[in-house]
């Protein structure tokens, strides 16, 4: 395994056409603007004599299709004469990837869909107009330099690699070489996941007790009152300074507190969750825990610019699929059903933030419940219930109790899912007489009643919170988990720990989203390409079993679109600050003639350089410009 102090012996070499030092993935980040455009150009000098011979945009455009073409059929051709044909078959499959992205950003359609043009701005910069020069950023250059590397074959994550045919020695079994092989991939794996402990190991129970303690003691309370959810949900913290009192923060942290106090925006934490932070504020074992409860500055600045300026901020487009206050449908035979517009603990980058209230301010709605219930009712086609809200959990038994029961009573409804997430934040909510109520509308064969929720971090599995699973699975309940991949849970095999961890305590992974592209949330927002990265190349190398959740991205009103496949998606431009836009096909795509979905990402370039500002190496990410 590479660590972060050898960075520099890393091997991946960028070929270019001339001799040159060996260039590391963290040396190409901190070139300036002029040394990243040097090496553009040198990588393909033929695309360079292409745009600076070209007298306008257009004659550029048919040239470099004439070029991509002829290079495409070189990779096509098994008569090919040339020194393409030498490159390894996985080398050639990767190439034929880049050509079809790089024909998609020039092409006039794509231009007029999203708005800008790649080749434009190609062009003037091979030409030296000074403007564009000052418009186009690194990100842009290296999203471009892969390409140009790509659709030669260079691809410098392979230089240090062999097939995984070692040679035999005559009197050795065959399976043992290959055994060996897979031991390099193991002991890898083992040197990364080290890195994220979970909730359970002891180091960390002992700190979060003494977490915990130091919380019982500043509200005068007893270990009693620690395992009553009424307790906890009494004591939901909603101020700065009572989380100062008990933790050190941040800078960042503080200023985010400060600025959602300031403009009223809610944050809450549980006690509970509370004691699972670190004391000390060194941004590196709990970033995930504080990350997802702490907003930081930019979120509250951009949700009130878009509240003042009345911008909707309902992403996914709930309103279009309401057909009835408290019900959002999206698919076929299944919907969700809203419960209660609140939660013992509120996420930064909840896709809900728009209509979620502070415990204080919710209230529950018998009235529309009933009359939602009652349209499901109706409604033969819906086979599926999603209980969420907020989380309905925080509702006590008898009000749970009273939806459970008219539920059950429609014959149509095949399942209900209860989405919470108290297993995580407050476990003590799951009760013996939760979840003995819950059980008499479990019926085998009948009717699954199941468990959907949301586990971010391994330091979330914490003894409290087995302890939680256990008494739902031990009532024959499935439990499902919905993982947001962000900037603060997606270094290289952090989800694989998770998902080892979530099956050994009886969860399933479930769906793994991409962060939600929402303004106010871009600090947590990751590229796509790194969420296919981490699926193609960590999540692959766990069992089965233990890889059961799927990559998706949420299209706004229609809904989940599987990552994976890529003839759901494509890259229709770079932008000039580097992020990719995707035109998404919805699942619906081959049954209807239905809307397609624009989406700018993160800049890749971005998100490695944040990774490297927090220490990590980023040489390890090689490969994620080649994920499309």
């Amino acid at each position: 395994m590479k660590n972060n102090n050898s960075e520099e012996k890393t091997a991946g070499a960028v070929h270019t056409a001339a001799p040159r030092e060996q260039l590391t993935l963290k040396k190409i980040i901190r070139l300036e603007k002029e040394e990243l455009t040097e090496l553009l150009w040198s990588t393909d000098r033929q695309i360079h004599k292409i745009l600076t011979s070209s007298i306008n945009i257009h004659e550029a455009r048919n040239s470099l299709f004439k070029y991509l073409n002829n290079l495409e059929r070189c990779y096509y051709n098994i008569y090919s004469d040339n020194k393409l044909k030498n490159l390894h078959d996985l080398e050639k499959r990767h190439a034929k990837d880049c050509v079809r992205v790089l024909k998609n950003i020039i092409r006039t359609e794509n231009e007029n869909l999203a708005g800008a043009s790649a080749l434009a701005f190609l062009w003037k910069l091979a030409n030296n107009r000074p403007r564009q020069k000052a418009i186009v950023t690194k990100s842009y250059l290296c999203e471009l330099l892969f390409l140009f590397l790509g659709i030669n074959g260079k691809f410098a994550f392979y230089l240090d690699k062999q097939e995984p045919v070692p040679e035999l020695d005559t009197d050795e079994r065959p399976g043992l070489a290959r055994s060996r092989f897979l031991d390099r991939y193991a002991e890898q794996i083992s040197g990364f996941i080290g890195r994220y402990p979970s909730g359970l190991d002891q180091e960390i129970v002992k700190k979060s007790s003494t977490m915990k303690q130091k919380i019982l003691d500043y509200f005068g309370a007893c270990e009693q009152d620690w395992h009553d959810y009424r307790w906890q949900l009494k004591h939901v913290i909603t101020r700065r300074s009572l989380i100062e009192d008990l933790v050190e923060l941040s800078e960042r942290e503080q200023q985010g507190l400060e600025a959602a106090e300031k403009h009223g925006i809610p944050v809450q934490v549980t006690p509970y969750y509370l004691s699972l932070f670190d004391p000390k504020a060194s941004g590196s074992v709990d970033r995930t825990i504080r990350a997802q409860v702490l907003p930081n500055r930019q979120y509250v600045e951009s949700l009130i610019e878009a509240l003042d300026s009345g911008k909707d901020l309902d992403f996914m487009g709930e309103h279009s699929t309401t057909p009835i206050n408290g019900i959002t449908r999206r698919y076929v035979q299944v919907l969700i059903l809203k419960a209660f517009d609140s939660c013992p603990q509120i996420c930064v980058y909840c896709q809900r933030n728009w209509e979620l209230k502070g415990l204080r301010h919710s209230r529950v709605n018998r009235a529309k419940l009933t009359k939602a219930i009652e349209w499901v009712e109706k409604n033969e086609n819906i086979e599926d219930v999603l209980l969420t809200g907020g989380d309905p959990l925080t509702l006590n038994d008898n009000f749970l109790e009273w939806i459970l029961e008219r539920l059950s009573k429609i014959k149509h409804l095949g399942r209900i899912r209860i989405s919470t997430r108290v297993p995580v934040t407050m476990p003590s909510r799951i009760t013996k007489e939760f979840v003995r109520m819950v059980s008499r509308y479990h019926e085998f064969g009948r009717r699954e009643v199941c468990f959907v929720t949301h586990y971010e971090s391994p330091l979330e599995m914490t003894p409290e919170s087995l302890a939680a699973i256990k008494k739902i699975r031990a009532a024959g309940f499935n439990i499902y988990n919905q993982q947001v991949f962000t900037y603060y849970n997606s270094r290289k095999f952090e989800t694989f720990a998770l998902r080892k961890l979530l099956k050994r305590c009886g969860v399933d992974p479930y769906y793994c989203f991409n962060t939600k592209g929402k303004e106010e949330t871009r600090a947590y927002r990751v590229p796509i390409a790194r969420l296919l990265q981490e699926w193609t190349e960590e999540a692959r190398l766990l069992p089965g079993l233990d890889r059961t959740d799927t990559p998706v991205f949420n299209v706004p009103t229609l809904g989940k679109s599987y990552l994976q496949s890529w003839q759901d998606h494509e890259i229709i431009m770079i932008m000039p600050n580097g992020s990719r836009v995707y035109r998404f096909y919805p699942w619906e795509s081959m049954l209807s003639l239905t809307s397609l979905y624009l989406y700018t990402d993160v800049p890749i370039y971005n998100y490695l350089d944040r990774l490297l500002d927090d220490g990590e190496n980023v040489n390890d990410y090689y490969s994620i410009w080649y994920y499309f």
